[in-house]
């Protein structure tokens, strides 16, 4: 089911499109975004990507890090690099995981969250 975003959320729609363009800029692979709306008081959407290599994931983090900054988006924590295949970023309206693989297949964070609505990356 692809989401419906309230037009109040149009500055959470400007930076998940950051967010997504700083992981497509690094080839970030499989982006996928879940909108939780009312349904989550943690957040309002994730976004989820996955990188090829520990090197990778760490670019895609540190570009992501650097746009949102770069745009005045607060972060509420950093992650710091430690090679486990799952880095996250709190946006505090959003969050992002960058998975490898394995860990992406190994968590399946999306069947985690099924009840959440999708947000096609290109209808951003």
């Amino acid at each position: 089911m692809t989401a419906v975003i309230p037009q109040e959320k149009n500055e959470l729609l400007q930076n998940l499109k950051l967010a997504c363009d700083a992981l497509l800029d690094k080839k970030g692979e499989d982006l996928k975004l879940l909108y939780f709306g009312p349904k989550s008081s943690l957040t309002d959407c994730f976004i989820i990507a996955t990188g090829n290599s520990n090197p990778h994931i760490k670019a895609l983090r540190d570009n992501v890090e650097k746009t949102l900054k770069e745009n005045n988006v607060e972060l509420f924590s950093k992650d710091r690099f430690q090679p486990s295949g799952w880095l996250v970023i709190d946006a505090i309206d959003f969050v992002v995981h960058i998975f490898s693989n394995q860990q992406r297949e190994n968590y399946a964070i999306e069947q985690l969250w099924k009840d959440a609505e999708e947000i096609l990356v290109e209808d951003l």
